[in-house]
């Protein structure tokens, strides 16, 4: 936790929680947006003009905020336009780190150990915690923005001037009916494993569990008539919302968060939506199945003696099945 830019305490898992024992997810602080000339967008100031490599995208594989944005980077054809840093899976007592590990990358800009060092290079005096996603601009050398949600927006329409893309994850038919969704899913699916895994009575825990599966009936049922996605034919942001807890429900969640009243595999549609997804060209290469289980189990408060879990193994199959396609 970096409190006027000073790192002051061990990392945590929980930093806020409220007077019944419910985790509280911090709100994200840097929310400028890159748009094709640079004029300011819905939220924080303007002088962000998309160009081909003057951004550089900070992501963790273990974090599904981080992969939504590597998703859509992928779906969009933006691999050439934006580079990508990823942190070390394992949660260091200062947070994410950089490097000392397979598939991790020391970082090229500031040649900084930990994230939170690129956070008070942005801002001397930043209090809060270090989280991934973070979109850089390496042409100022600050950050842009640090919330999943706007960089996923973002990567849809900014770069379209470098890159045409004839798909839309926010379509402007379906708008209304993606943010009633997104509103949903983000708070029992999304966030509801957190609230389960970092709940702090059993009282929080027993709300946040029933939620989380009250939420999985629901997804399932929708998905029960066979559409290949949540609203229909065409993917869009709320399939990569969705998916993002479902390719680590069964890996993680379901152990180590105790969201084991159901596996995500007991859902025929849910899980069918999770293949279906995998499946799509670009996102399997997203995915580490490697660094989700070896930073869930790090995290020292669920997991003290720091062993992970092996399976289960139809996951690696389906992954390793998905990346040789």
């Amino acid at each position: 936790m970096l409190v006027d830019g000073k790192w002051t305490a061990d990392w945590q898992p929980v930093q806020k929680a409220d007077d019944k024992g419910r985790f509280v997810r911090q709100v994200s602080s840097f929310r400028n947006w890159i748009t094709p000339d640079g004029s300011a967008g819905p939220t924080g100031t303007g002088g962000f003009k998309a160009e081909a490599g003057r951004y550089r995208l900070y992501v963790a594989l273990i974090c599904p905020w981080a992969s939504r944005t590597l998703i859509a980077r992928k779906l969009k054809s933006l691999d050439g336009v934006i580079p990508v840093s990823v942190v070390n899976p394992v949660l260091s007592d200062q947070g994410w780190k950089f490097g000392g590990f397979p598939g991790a990358n020391e970082d090229p800009q500031l040649g900084a150990t930990y994230m939170h060092q690129l956070y008070t290079d942005a801002d001397p005096h930043y209090t809060g915690r270090a989280t991934v996603p973070v979109l850089w601009d390496m042409k100022t050398g600050t950050m842009v923005n640090n919330e999943s949600a706007d960089i996923l927006r973002m990567f849809d329409t900014a770069f379209e001037g470098l890159v045409h893309s004839d798909h839309r994850l926010y379509p402007a038919d379906l708008a209304e009916e993606i943010d009633t969704l997104n509103a949903r899913t983000y708070d029992l699916y999304n966030n509801g494993v957190y609230k389960a895994g970092f709940a702090s009575s059993q009282a929080a825990y027993e709300e946040a569990l029933d939620g989380l599966f009250a939420e999985m009936d629901r997804l399932e049922d929708l998905l029960s008539d066979r559409r290949p996605f949540l609203l229909g034919d065409r993917l869009t942001e709320a399939d990569i919302r969705v998916f993002v807890t479902s390719i680590r429900f069964d890996a993680a969640y379901h152990g180590i968060f105790k969201c084991n009243v159901r596996r995500l595999a007991d859902y025929a549609g849910l899980h069918g939506h999770m293949v279906r997804m995998l499946n799509t060209p670009g996102v399997a290469s997203t995915v580490s199945l490697d660094h989700i289980r070896q930073g869930y189990y790090s995290i020292k408060a669920l997991n003290p003696t720091g062993i992970v879990a092996r399976g289960p193994a139809e996951m690696d199959r389906l992954l390793a099945a998905a990346q040789a396609a």
